[in-house]
């Protein structure tokens, strides 16, 4: 094999042998198979009246194959739709805490429907991303993705609990969650490179076997369905609620901020260059009409994710058909059952230890962008007040804050601290002079 075809692994459109590129492929759906499915085992959690174990490792199967197909289309667009990068999609964390809730008051099925129009909601509006994406400056960017961190901490610690289960809190459930994120930990101090990025498959995997020596874990499901199974097409009747669809359509919009980070790094970072709006407008059609599809499978909304693009800056292998072998490896898990019996047979405490540590890294994330938004007198007005009502409006104890504005107010933000620190940075930004700090200096 030539120096040159090896070395086409870090061109976007080089030729490479597939013997070369399945393992950079598979490298990347290690890094995100355990993100990919965690929100699904989270939602499903809350949802009320519960989901049977069937029906969750249905979904786990079918999240696989969705993550495989949208990656396909961002890295071949379809018409407008993709962004023709090296970027790796897969069920999105952004979205959990609206979904949890809307799950746990109004059932999956109202889940699915919010999914459905957002998706289209958002996939429109990346297609005149152009006229708009200046609206949603790194700044802005930076207070949601913090906020994100911080509404997910709750979630973590159930999770880490037990999840709703009647044993919440029960030492057996702690232990396992404590030796799930310890293994994390270890991992991420001792693992070298890239294997660094599959610390959280690593605690997953002690922590699965702790547990069944516990005799937390039903074996017997995992081969219940058989080998091999097709992805089941529209298992949920969608339901549509017109104050969960606005709540969620927000949240595409918080999800849109990201996704624009995200591929601005990945270009910068990978392919050293400045984005283009195409890519920008490409790579948001794609997240949301990609979710669309996803809800069609029952699953919830897709988007790039973090994970890889660091992967993607730390090897800068960009290449596109070295990415597609990885893509074409989710799409072949998602007709395997026993991966998706698999993952609905974890405890919940093992899926807590393991998404305490993947919660936090997303403040850190926050916080590295807040810094290189830099700390100006405007940047520190913007994060200041738009965490601070954002945080302290939607915090249980003080929800009756929002007692007297319309249902559909309340249904949207109550509950909803990303929505609040979104919307309250976009206004701030928009009305805050951009020169404050060459006034406080004449002055």
């Amino acid at each position: 094999m030539s120096d040159k075809k090896i070395e086409n692994v870090f061109q976007l459109d080089g030729q490479v042998p597939l013997k070369t590129a399945i393992p950079f492929g598979l490298q990347h759906v290690l890094a995100m198979f355990v993100a990919n499915l965690s929100p699904i085992a989270i939602i499903c959690a809350a949802a009320q009246p519960a989901l049977s174990t069937a029906e969750i490792a249905m979904l786990v199967q079918n999240a696989m194959f969705v993550a495989g197909i949208a990656t396909m289309i961002q890295l071949y667009p379809v018409w407008k739709v993709g962004s023709k990068l090296p970027i790796v999609m897969g069920v999105s964390f952004t979205f959990v805490t609206i979904l949890s809730t809307i799950a746990a008051n109004y059932g999956y099925p109202t889940v699915i429907g919010c999914v459905m129009i957002g998706g289209i909601f958002e996939g429109t509006l990346g297609l005149f991303a152009k006229y708009w994406r200046k609206l949603i400056s790194p700044i802005v960017a930076a207070c949601v993705v913090t906020a994100i961190g911080f509404s997910l901490f709750t979630v973590g610690a159930r999770s880490f609990g037990g999840g709703y289960a009647d044993d919440f809190g029960a030492p057996k459930n702690l232990l396992l969650g404590t030796v799930t994120l310890a293994t994390c930990l270890l991992w991420n101090i001792k693992a070298k490179g890239y294997l660094k990025q599959l610390s959280v498959l690593a605690g997953l995997t002690v922590g699965y076997i702790v547990a069944i020596f516990m005799g937390k874990v039903d074996l017997s499901i995992i081969f219940a369905d058989g080998l091999i199974s097709l992805p089941e097409f529209l298992p949920f009747k969608p339901v549509f609620n017109i104050g969960a669809i606005v709540s969620v359509c927000i949240i595409y919009l918080v999800s849109a901020a990201e996704t624009i980070g995200d591929t601005t790094a990945l270009v910068a970072g990978g392919l050293e260059r400045d984005i283009q709006d195409h890519e920008i407008s490409g790579s948001l059609a794609c997240d949301g009409f990609a979710s669309t599809i996803s809800s069609l499978f029952g699953c919830p909304p897709v988007t790039s994710f973090s994970q890889n693009v660091g992967l993607i800056n730390m090897t800068k292998v960009v290449n596109r058909f070295t990415i597609a072998t990885g893509a074409v490896a989710m799409i072949l898990a998602g007709l395997l059952p026993p991966i998706g019996n698999f993952f609905a047979s974890l405890p919940e405490s093992v899926l807590g230890g393991c998404t305490l540590m993947m919660f936090g890294t997303i403040l850190f994330s926050g916080v590295e962008m807040l810094a290189k938004a830099g700390f100006n007198q405007r940047n520190s007005i913007i994060v200041s007040l738009s965490l601070a009502i954002g945080i302290g409006f939607t915090t249980s104890s003080e929800i009756g804050l929002w007692a007297y504005f319309p249902e559909v107010v309340q249904s949207v933000f109550a509950t909803n601290v990303v929505a609040v620190v979104f919307v309250v940075a976009i206004v701030l930004n928009l009305i805050l002079p951009k020169n404050m700090e060459v006034k406080s200096e004449n002055k």
